[in-house]
C-alpha cells in the first residue's frame, strides 16, 4: 500500500493496514509520496498479492492513472486497490480501470477500511471471477452513463457565463472597512486556546464511526444504540492523548496571514492584489489570483459564480485576505509511536493534529474578522454558531470546489511566505506539508458564498491557462478532475 507521488497523506491508508493486519493478512505499507517507480519496486521484492494506491489531493487522481497504465505496460497481475477521500467510484470505473482492469486483474475503488476486508478476501478466493465480473460490469454501465450524461448535459460558452456573472452593487453594499492589520502577519495560538474551536464530527467520519438517525453527529452519537459505546470510548482516549499533547506541548500551531488591498482585474475573472494602498493607486500589482466560472447550465435564474465576483472592481478600496496554517510535532509523535508499534495511538495522533488545524483556521478567521481586518469587530457568535457558518464572508481553500485549482496555492505561497516564515512547505503536487495545514482566501463581502465551479469547457481553460501564463496542457492535467471534455 501507498500514498501516491506528491500527497502526503495516509490516515485512512493506516486504518486500513490496520484492519486488514488484524484480519491476518500481511500488509507492506511503504509510506506516503511514493513514486511510481518505487510503487512497483516495491510490489515486485515483496511479491504481493494486491497493490493498495492512497491519495487525498486532486492532482493523486492522476497519479493513480499513471500507476495503472505503467502497471499494463510491466505486465503486472495483481489487482489494484484505490483509495482515498478525493477518489471515487465513478472516477476509478471512468478514468483509471480502462487502463488495467482485466478479471484476472481487476481495478476496484474501496469506499473505506471497513470494507477492505470483503475486498481483498473476494479477490484472494475461490469466488474471485464472479466478484470481479459483477464489478467489471458495473463499471461498464458506469462509464456508459458518465459519457452519455456529458452528451446530455449542456454548458454556455465562456463568454456566456461571464455575461450571466454574479453583479453586486457594491454602492449599495460596500466593500468591508480597510483592514487594521495590512499585509504579512505570522500568526500563533495555544492548543488550549483552539480547543473550543474544534469540530468533532469528522473525528468519529475518520474512524468510520456512524450514528444512525436521529443520532448521527456529535454528541449524539454517544447516544447511537449500535456504536455509542464505542464512539465514548474513542472520544475518551483523545481526551486523554489531547491532554498529555498539550501538557507536553508535543504539537504546535503556526501560520502567516495575508490583508491586500485588491480588485478585480478589468475582465472580472481574476483578482489583482496590491502590498499598500499607494502601490493600488500607482496600478503597481504585488499579484494575481486566477479564478475559475461555472459554466454548467442552470434550471435557474442563479448567476454563473466565480471567487472575483465577490471582490470589487477598481474605484473601489476593497480587499482580499488569505492564512496558511499547521500543525507541527505530529510526524514525530507518529515515528514514538510506531517505534512502540502502537498503531491506535499513531492513528489518534494523526486524527488529532488535523482537528488541531482545522480549529486554528476557525479560531484565526475569527481573529481576522474581529481584529486583524475588524468588519465584524462586534460579532458574538458562539463555537456552534461558527460551524454553521453564520458569520459574514467566506474562506475558501485553493483546491476545492470554489477554486478547483491547486496552482493558485503557489501564488499565495509566494505572497505571504508561508515556507519562510512559517515552515509551511508545498510537494510537488502541491500537497501542503505537514499533512495537518489548512490554506484559504478571506472575502469579506456578505454577498460572498461558497459553491462549487464543476466542470468547465474548453474556452475557459484556454483563458484561464494564457491568464495564468501556463502551457494548455499542463493547465488541463492541473484541472483535469473537472474537464467537460477529454484532454489529448
Amino acid at each position: 500500500m501507498a500514498t501516491v507521488k506528491g500527497d502526503v497523506h495516509d490516515i485512512g491508508k493506516n486504518i486500513v493496514a490496520v484492519v486488514l493486519g488484524c484480519n491476518n493478512y500481511k500488509v507492506y505499507d511503504i509510506g506516503v509520496m511514493c513514486s511510481c517507480e518505487k510503487i512497483l519496486e516495491k510490489a515486485k521484492e515483496y511479491n504481493v498479492d494486491v497493490i493498495g494506491l492512497s491519495g487525498l489531493i486532486t492532482p493523486s487522481l492522476d497519479e493513480m492513472v499513471v500507476v495503472a497504465k505503467e502497471m499494463s505496460k510491466a505486465g503486472f497481475k495483481q489487482p489494484l486497490l484505490i483509495g482515498g477521500a478525493t477518489t471515487s467510484k465513478m472516477h476509478t470505473a471512468v478514468k483509471i480501470s480502462p487502463n488495467f482492469f482485466t478479471v484476472e486483474h481487476p481495478v476496484i475503488h474501496v469506499l473505506d477500511a471497513s470494507r477492505s476486508v470483503t475486498v481483498v478476501s473476494s479477490l484472494l478466493s475461490g469466488l474471485k471471477e464472479e466478484y470481479v465480473t459483477d464489478i467489471q460490469e458495473e463499471y461498464d454501465e458506469m462509464r456508459e452513463d458518465y459519457y452519455a450524461g456529458l452528451e446530455d448535459r449542456y454548458f454556455l460558452t465562456f463568454d456566456q457565463a461571464k455575461e450571466q456573472k454574479l453583479k453586486i452593487d457594491f454602492d449599495a453594499t460596500p466593500p468591508a472597512p480597510t483592514p487594521k492589520t495590512i499585509g504579512v502577519t505570522v500568526a500563533e495560538a495555544s492548543l488550549e486556546d483552539i480547543v473550543p474551536y474544534i469540530d468533532w464530527n469528522p473525528f468519529f467520519q475518520t474512524w468510520e464511526l456512524r450514528g444512525r438517525y436521529p443520532n448521527r453527529g456529535y454528541p449524539k452519537i454517544f447516544d447511537d444504540e449500535a456504536v455509542g459505546g464505542e464512539a465514548k470510548k474513542l472520544f475518551a482516549d483523545a481526551q486523554a492523548l489531547m491532554k498529555e499533547i498539550i501538557a507536553n506541548k508535543s504539537m504546535y500551531l503556526k501560520g502567516v496571514v495575508g490583508l491586500f488591498p485588491a480588485n478585480r482585474t478589468d475582465d472580472g475573472e481574476d483578482v489583482m492584489i496590491y502590498a499598500s494602498e499607494e502601490d493600488r493607486e500607482a496600478g503597481k500589482v504585488l499579484d494575481t489570483f486566477c479564478m475559475l466560472r461555472q459554466q454548467a447550465e442552470k434550471e435557474s435564474d442563479d448567476p454563473y459564480l466565480s471567487q472575483s465576483d465577490f471582490i470589487a472592481p477598481a474605484g473601489y478600496k476593497d480587499h482580499l485576505g488569505m492564512f496558511a496554517v499547521s500543525c507541527f510535532g505530529c510526524d514525530k509523535l507518529v515515528e514514538k509511536y510506531e517505534s512502540e508499534h502502537d498503531d491506535y495511538n499513531k492513528i489518534m495522533s494523526q486524527a488529532l493534529a488535523d482537528r488541531f488545524v482545522e480549529a486554528f483556521a476557525e479560531y484565526l478567521h475569527r481573529v481576522i474578522r474581529t481584529d486583524m481586518w475588524g468588519y465584524a469587530k462586534d460579532e458574538s457568535l458562539t463555537e456552534e454558531d461558527l460551524l454553521k457558518i453564520k458569520y459574514d464572508g467566506i474562506r475558501p481553500a485553493p483546491g476545492y470546489p470554489s477554486q478547483p485549482d491547486h496552482t493558485e496555492k503557489t501564488t499565495m505561497w509566494n505572497v505571504i511566505k508561508a515556507e519562510e516564515l512559517a515552515g509551511i512547505e508545498l510537494s510537488d503536487s502541491l500537497s501542503m506539508m505537514p499533512a495537518a495545514s489548512v490554506s484559504a482566501l478571506v472575502f469579506a463581502h456578505p454577498e460572498s458564498s461558497y459553491f462549487a465551479v464543476g466542470q468547465i469547457g474548453k474556452d475557459q481553460v484556454e483563458s484561464y491557462a494564457g491568464r495564468k501564463k501556463m502551457e494548455l496542457p499542463r493547465c488541463e492535467r492541473w484541472l483535469s478532475p473537472i474537464l467537460n471534455y477529454e484532454r489529448d
